[in-house]
Protein backbone atom coordinates (compact mmCIF):
# COMPACT_ATOMS: atom_id res chain seq x y z
CA UNK A 1 0.00 0.00 0.00
CA UNK A 2 1.37 3.72 -0.92
CA UNK A 3 0.12 6.91 0.35
CA UNK A 4 0.18 10.02 -1.26
CA UNK A 5 0.28 13.20 0.34
CA UNK A 6 -0.63 16.37 -1.16
CA UNK A 7 0.17 19.30 1.14
CA UNK A 8 -0.99 22.72 -0.15
CA UNK A 9 -1.94 26.09 0.46
CA UNK A 10 -5.10 27.44 -1.21
CA UNK A 11 -5.64 30.33 -2.78
CA UNK A 12 -8.53 31.08 -4.83
CA UNK A 13 -10.24 28.90 -6.99
CA UNK A 14 -12.41 29.37 -10.02
CA UNK A 15 -14.72 27.04 -12.24
CA UNK A 16 -11.54 25.72 -14.07
CA UNK A 17 -10.30 24.55 -11.19
CA UNK A 18 -13.19 23.23 -9.52
CA UNK A 19 -13.92 21.27 -13.09
CA UNK A 20 -10.46 19.46 -13.28
CA UNK A 21 -10.34 19.10 -9.53
CA UNK A 22 -13.65 16.96 -9.50
CA UNK A 23 -12.35 15.39 -13.45
CA UNK A 24 -9.29 14.07 -11.71
CA UNK A 25 -10.74 12.98 -8.25
CA UNK A 26 -13.06 10.56 -10.97
CA UNK A 27 -10.02 9.61 -12.86
CA UNK A 28 -8.48 8.76 -9.23
CA UNK A 29 -11.15 6.38 -8.76
CA UNK A 30 -11.33 4.86 -11.74
CA UNK A 31 -7.68 3.73 -11.43
CA UNK A 32 -6.92 0.11 -10.76
CA UNK A 33 -5.59 0.06 -7.54
CA UNK A 34 -7.38 3.52 -5.89
CA UNK A 35 -8.28 2.57 -2.35
CA UNK A 36 -9.96 6.37 -1.55
CA UNK A 37 -8.85 9.54 0.58
CA UNK A 38 -8.72 11.68 3.62
CA UNK A 39 -8.13 15.04 3.97
CA UNK A 40 -7.02 17.01 7.23
CA UNK A 41 -6.10 20.88 7.77
CA UNK A 42 -4.22 22.82 10.02
CA UNK A 43 -5.33 24.19 13.02
CA UNK A 44 -5.66 27.66 11.63
CA UNK A 45 -6.63 26.17 7.98
CA UNK A 46 -3.98 27.53 6.19
CA UNK A 47 -2.85 24.49 4.91
CA UNK A 48 -4.36 21.29 3.80
CA UNK A 49 -3.13 17.81 3.85
CA UNK A 50 -4.96 15.39 1.16
CA UNK A 51 -4.41 11.65 1.78
CA UNK A 52 -4.39 9.12 -1.13
CA UNK A 53 -4.00 5.55 -0.84
CA UNK A 54 -3.35 3.14 -3.72
CA UNK A 55 -2.98 -0.55 -3.40
CA UNK A 56 0.51 -0.92 -4.92
CA UNK A 57 2.92 1.31 -6.84
CA UNK A 58 2.07 -0.37 -10.18
CA UNK A 59 -0.72 1.93 -11.41
CA UNK A 60 0.31 5.44 -10.28
CA UNK A 61 1.97 6.67 -13.53
CA UNK A 62 -2.00 5.86 -14.66
CA UNK A 63 -2.89 8.45 -12.77
CA UNK A 64 0.16 10.61 -12.90
CA UNK A 65 0.07 10.51 -16.40
CA UNK A 66 -3.90 11.52 -17.02
CA UNK A 67 -4.41 14.16 -18.90
CA UNK A 68 -6.78 15.83 -16.66
CA UNK A 69 -4.17 15.64 -13.36
CA UNK A 70 -1.53 16.70 -15.41
CA UNK A 71 -3.71 19.95 -16.95
CA UNK A 72 -4.13 20.70 -13.33
CA UNK A 73 -0.67 20.09 -12.30
CA UNK A 74 0.66 22.78 -14.67
CA UNK A 75 -1.91 25.44 -13.55
CA UNK A 76 -1.28 24.80 -10.07
CA UNK A 77 -0.05 28.40 -9.02
CA UNK A 78 -3.51 30.04 -10.41
CA UNK A 79 -5.03 27.83 -7.32
CA UNK A 80 -2.32 27.38 -4.63
CA UNK A 81 -0.27 29.09 -2.67
CA UNK A 82 2.35 26.27 -2.89
CA UNK A 83 1.93 22.33 -2.43
CA UNK A 84 4.57 19.57 -1.21
CA UNK A 85 3.66 15.67 -2.56
CA UNK A 86 5.14 12.82 -0.35
CA UNK A 87 4.76 9.51 -1.48
CA UNK A 88 5.21 6.98 1.33
CA UNK A 89 5.16 3.24 1.30
CA UNK A 90 2.58 2.27 4.45
CA UNK A 91 4.20 -0.85 5.81
CA UNK A 92 2.38 -1.65 8.13
CA UNK A 93 -0.67 0.09 10.52
CA UNK A 94 -2.50 -0.75 14.18
CA UNK A 95 -5.04 0.34 16.02
CA UNK A 96 -7.32 -1.14 18.79
CA UNK A 97 -10.08 -1.68 15.56
CA UNK A 98 -12.09 0.22 16.60
CA UNK A 99 -11.88 3.03 14.27
CA UNK A 100 -12.51 2.08 10.54
CA UNK A 101 -9.64 3.32 8.69
CA UNK A 102 -8.33 2.47 4.83
CA UNK A 103 -5.60 0.96 6.08
CA UNK A 104 -7.56 -1.36 8.39
CA UNK A 105 -7.37 -4.29 6.01
CA UNK A 106 -3.11 -4.48 6.38
CA UNK A 107 -4.08 -2.89 10.48
CA UNK A 108 -2.84 -5.57 13.35
CA UNK A 109 -5.36 -4.89 16.09
CA UNK A 110 -3.82 -4.55 19.12
CA UNK A 111 -5.37 -4.99 22.54
CA UNK A 112 -5.54 -2.01 24.96
CA UNK A 113 -2.52 -1.71 27.90
CA UNK A 114 -5.00 -2.63 30.57
CA UNK A 115 -5.79 -5.66 29.00
CA UNK A 116 -2.14 -6.82 28.15
CA UNK A 117 -1.18 -6.07 31.87
CA UNK A 118 -4.64 -7.91 33.52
Amino acid sequence: MFSISFIFKPGTYDDEFRRLDAATLAVAESTEGYLGSETWWSDDRTVCNAVYYWADFAHLPDFAQATTHRAAKSAYDRWYGGYQVVVAEVRGAYGDGRLPHLTSPIAKVRRPLAARDG
